[in-house]
């Protein structure tokens, strides 16, 4: 098994550590898991794909709202619009490290700029701008951008009867546009941030609420219990806003970027995950050391 799966892992720590609780959660023994239990949670952004210079969403998002306020300037008087005509690098470093304030008024204007529209034009732009917008150093559509060594976690998981979803702080239903094709999940685990539906005239339509809370933070396990009933048994993360998550595990995972030649190399918005890592045990991924391959 070792060698054909996990091939783009290198030989380390890392990757014996997953095959061994894999091994062990589908072995009758002290550490088994039911079938009906090997439920596995990943965060989004850093953890599946790239995630800077800003989480790729809010690419998509921004570009509407640049164009929102030349059509009425009077937005820019208020966030985040005003971050936006303003260049505000702080409110944009409350961005990348997923400020629960601040994404939270991005939520808030996304919910609004969508409002009253149907899920199938909501689809269409977004991939729309899966198809013609760059990253900007790797120069390539994002969903080229997805690790390869997760997705072979996520094929190893499958073959072992876990059932993988996504738990992202970022939208719902942006990420369910794409899920199937480049993760190979389907939408409805698909966990996320989202706005509230309501059926009118005879047809589904975006509402200018938020649905609950955000999945950040210690929303996170709460929206995956909400969602599946059940907590995980394997999460992988990448930062704070991940780590109530990872605690909820029984084996955590946590990706430290630190190959800058490859991707990027940062841990800001991760220290507090990398301490808890070092003081709970959970398994650190070294980008630079662990992976053969990146994308």
């Amino acid at each position: 098994m070792a060698e054909q799966v996990l091939a783009s892992w290198r030989d380390g720590p890392a990757r014996r550590a997953i095959l061994d609780f894999v091994r062990a959660a589908t072995t009758p023994g002290s550490a088994f898991v039911a079938p009906a239990d090997r439920i596995a949670t990943f965060d989004n952004d850093g953890t599946l794909w790239v995630e800077q210079p800003l989480p790729p969403q809010f690419d998509f998002v921004f570009r509407v709202w640049e164009a929102e306020v030349r059509a009425d300037p009077a937005l820019a008087q208020r966030q985040p619009y005003r971050a936006l005509a303003e260049r505000d690098q702080a409110f944009f470093e409350g961005v990348a490290t997923q400020e629960p304030k601040v994404v939270s008024s991005l939520l808030e204007a996304f919910a609004r700029s969508w409002a009253g529209t149907t899920p199938q034009e909501f689809d269409a732009q977004v991939r729309e701008w899966t198809r013609t917008v760059k990253q900007p150093r790797f120069g390539v559509p994002y969903v080229e951008l997805v690790y390869r060594p997760m997705l072979e976690l996520f094929d190893l998981l499958h073959a072992h009867r876990f059932r993988v979803f996504v738990c992202s702080g970022g939208g719902r239903d942006f990420m369910r546009v794409f899920a199937e094709d480049i993760w190979g999940i389907p939408k409805e685990n698909v966990i996320g941030s989202a706005a509230a539906y309501t059926w009118t005239d005879g047809r589904l339509v975006r509402s200018e609420r938020l649905l609950g809370d955000l999945d950040l933070g210690p929303g996170k396990p709460e929206h995956i219990f909400a969602h599946t009933g059940r907590l995980p048994a394997l999460a992988g993360g990448n930062a704070d806003v991940d780590v109530e998550m990872l605690r909820s595990a029984g084996f955590a995972l946590l990706l430290d970027h630190d190959d800058a030649e490859r991707e990027f190399a940062y841990t800001k918005g991760a220290e507090t995950a990398l301490t808890e890592a070092a003081d709970l045990g959970w398994t650190v991924v070294s980008m630079k050391n662990d992976w053969a391959a990146v994308f």
